[in-house]
């Protein structure tokens, strides 16, 4: 079974003169501890952070737990894995930076991770053509997804993380790509899958540093 529980956040209702315009949505996500391998057998469970555009279409950049230990971060469009980061691999104590970038001139979907101890910097570039995609944001969703392919229950947490640098941005400058300005993700409401059962999970310290929106999965 498929289960959700997190935050979700739509621009528009906070950036009413801005939100058309943004197209990077990022994140830093820091693992706190192990709490062990509970994932029932050909099971997984993510820790997202998922763009919808405005025809309700998914991407997301993803750190994926697996029963058989593999930990990873993995771009994911519609649903379908794209690709797996290989040069940054989750730590325990490591910070990243995710960041999904909408790039409409070049048709491209950007998914930028960079671990934030190291610095290095991994980016994978995904072409979606225009014709079939509306490059402009419609929601943010941040959180925990399990898959249980055994039982009808989510399961306990492999990592406790901490959630932080909720941002979205545009390009300011159209002769330098590199130019951004960056607004904090404003309000951000709890959403589940609507299933009538209990979650392993708490999302605890909902709080603010340097503006921007930050909180503990434990």
């Amino acid at each position: 079974m498929h289960y959700w529980y997190g935050c979700i956040d739509t621009p528009n209702s906070d950036y009413p003169d801005d939100f058309d315009k943004f197209r990077v949505v990022v994140d830093n996500i820091k693992l706190i501890k192990d709490l062990g391998n509970f994932i029932p057998d050909k099971s997984w469970m993510l820790y997202l952070l998922e763009i919808f555009n405005v025809q309700k279409q998914p991407a997301e950049l993803n750190l994926i737990c697996q029963f058989d230990n593999q930990n990873y971060f993995e771009a994911i469009f519609r649903g379908t894995n794209q690709y797996r980061f290989r040069k940054v691999i989750p730590q325990i104590g490591g910070s990243y930076r995710r960041e999904i970038r909408f790039k409409e001139d070049e048709s491209i979907i950007q998914y930028c991770l960079q671990d934030l101890d190291t610095k290095t910097v991994e980016i994978y570039d995904l072409i979606v053509d225009k014709r079939t995609f509306v490059y402009q944001f419609s929601q943010c969703f941040t959180g925990v997804e399990w898959w249980n392919k055994m039982r009808n229950l989510p399961y306990q947490l492999r990592f406790e993380v901490f959630v932080s640098n909720l941002m979205y941005g545009y390009n300011d400058d159209a002769l330098d790509p590199n130019s951004m300005t960056f607004f904090p993700i404003g309000k951000i409401f709890e959403n589940k899958d609507g299933n009538p059962v209990s979650y392993p999970i708490t999302i605890e310290g909902m709080d603010r540093i340097d503006g921007c929106i930050c909180y503990s999965i434990k």
